[in-house]
């Protein structure tokens, strides 16, 4: 079983791996490439290659971190110990709405506060700052985290897959939206109007608009997907429209 997990693990870093290279930096070519590009430029500057790099360097570095709890999920799944199930009539097909929903919530109450844990300064310099180097980040960021923090966040979804029943079709959706959330997060550029992020259902998301807030004025805005913690909390925070 550890050797199977180990070549998983390995199998699955490199997908990762590629996966982020590829869409990051499809991302980072279309916003960013040619000097300027859609959407309103939230970065004073184009991101650096030293920046660029280092988001890279720890983005790699993370995704073995990642990959493992993975690993181990995927392979109880095919000895039969997880609750993954392929068909989808296998139980009422409202509950892949609903478990797809529910797993949006978990992942931004679990990641809400793991993030506030990580700012606090005990914790900070040696769990979360590489990620904050980036303070006017570009897609890349989105994957570049400590190795501590990786190690925080990784296990959540692997873990779930013993707990709740889980179509994989709807958790390859879920990964998804998580890659697109987090890259297009960090992407130093608004693509969605801004009176949409500042009002109706918009104002109630997170976008680029929000998470650069965190990355320039710290003590703001840890959410993940929604603004409801940071709200309920008193930690949210808008610059002023432009």
């Amino acid at each position: 079983m550890l050797l199977a997990v180990l070549i998983t693990t390995a199998w699955l870093s490199l997908i990762i791996g590629l996966r982020y290279l590829l869409i990051a930096g499809g991302v980072w070519f279309a916003l960013w490439g040619k000097g300027t590009g859609p959407g309103l430029a939230l970065n004073r500057a184009p991101p650096s290659r030293a920046l660029i790099a280092h988001e890279i360097r720890f983005s790699l570095i993370s995704t073995p971190i990642y990959a493992f709890p993975a690993a181990i999920a995927l392979e109880a799944w095919k000895a039969g110990g997880t609750k993954i199930y392929l068909d989808p009539g296998a139980y009422p097909l409202w509950w892949l709405p609903v478990s797809f929903v529910f797993l949006l919530v978990v992942q931004d109450a679990h990641y809400y506060w793991t993030h506030r844990l990580l700012h606090r300064r005990e914790v900070f310099r040696w769990a979360h700052a590489a990620h904050h180097r980036s303070r006017e980040p570009s897609p890349f960021a989105s994957f570049a985290f400590d190795p501590v923090e990786a190690a925080l966040t990784a296990w959540l979804l692997p873990a779930l897959t013993f707990l709740i029943p889980l179509n994989v079709w709807m958790l390859a959706v879920l990964l998804t939206v998580m890659t697109a959330v987090a890259v297009l997060n960090h992407a130093g550029r608004e693509l969605w109007p801004d009176r949409w992020v500042r009002s109706g259902p918009g104002a109630q998301l997170i976008t680029a608009t929000h998470h650069s807030r965190h990355h320039t004025h710290m003590k703001t805005n840890y959410g993940l997907y929604f603004r409801f913690w940071d709200r309920l909390m008193k930690t949210d925070g808008m610059p002023d429209s432009r």
